[in-house]
This record gives C-alpha cells, sequence and structure tokens, in this order.
C-alpha cells in the first residue's frame, strides 16, 4: 500500500530519482540528501509503513538483514571504522518523515558525528517501578 503525499514512497517506487545503492522486491536504500557522514543511507520499505510499530515481522526480520548486510558492505567499501543504525518513531523521538525509514551512518574515528544524549541516572525507585511496569504482560512470540 502506498501513500499518495509520501515523499518516500514516491522515492521507494521510483517517481522521485534517487541516490539507489540496494533495490529489492520490497526495498530500496539510498543516500541521503542530508547526510551525517560520508556514506549516510535511508533504507526504506516499498510499502508504507508510517513507524515500527505498524511494520509486520517479516518486514522487519527482512529489513535487519538487509541493514547488516550494507553495513558490511559499507565496512568494506568506505573503510568506515563503526556504524550507527538511526530509526526514529513519533513526533516526539525526532520522526520528520512518516514512512518508516532506518539510517544507516558510517562512522569514521574523530568524525564529530553527535549522534548522543545527556545520560541521566536511573534510581533504585525508578528501576524497581520500570522494572514491574515494563517485564508484566511483555508479548512472547
Amino acid at each position: 500500500m502506498k501513500e499518495n503525499n509520501c515523499i518516500f514512497c514516491k522515492i521507494a517506487d521510483g517517481e522521485i530519482p534517487s541516490a539507489t545503492i540496494y533495490e529489492d522486491e520490497e526495498f530500496r536504500a539510498f543516500l541521503d540528501l542530508n547526510p551525517a557522514s560520508r556514506g549516510h543511507a535511508l533504507i526504506v520499505p516499498k510499502e508504507h509503513f508510517a513507524n515500527l510499530f505498524e511494520m509486520d515481522e517479516e518486514h522487519l526480520k527482512k529489513l535487519i538483514v538487509l541493514a547488516q548486510r550494507i553495513g558490511k558492505h559499507m565496512k568494506e567499501k568506505l573503510g568506515c571504522d563503526g556504524l550507527n543504525l538511526v530509526q526514529n518513531n513519533g513526533e516526539a523521538a525526532g520522526q520528520t518523515v512518516f514512512h518508516f525509514h532506518l539510517h544507516l551512518i558510517p562512522r569514521y574515528k574523530d568524525d564529530g558525528v553527535g549522534i548522543t544524549w545527556k545520560p541521566g541516572s536511573l534510581t533504585p525507585e525508578d528501576k524497581e517501578e520500570l522494572t514491574a511496569l515494563l517485564s508484566q504482560d511483555l508479548p512472547r512470540e
């Protein structure tokens, strides 16, 4: 299913040109127009999912295998020292295009790319409360 006004649906479908580095029946990977680092790419499913929570398990399984394959290829071809996988869900989490996409950001020693947060602290009270809350009724396979 496609969304008519979704830019990533149009890119995934080939309606809007992209610097495609990989394509199959279900996914397209292309270079980010505003890269965080040299080789920064996105993987998008060709089917429209607004975010992680809408995506089915089969797509997710294939996606992570594809991310690993592309990441290994980037390491070999670009000589990067590491790789960030970044995926935002919802406006509060920084999502600006509401079509699921996974950033593959090659990292180079001292590249200055800032994918960090200010570390907080886990209080004993929060630890107890959150462990109980989040472990309760967590769905299994």
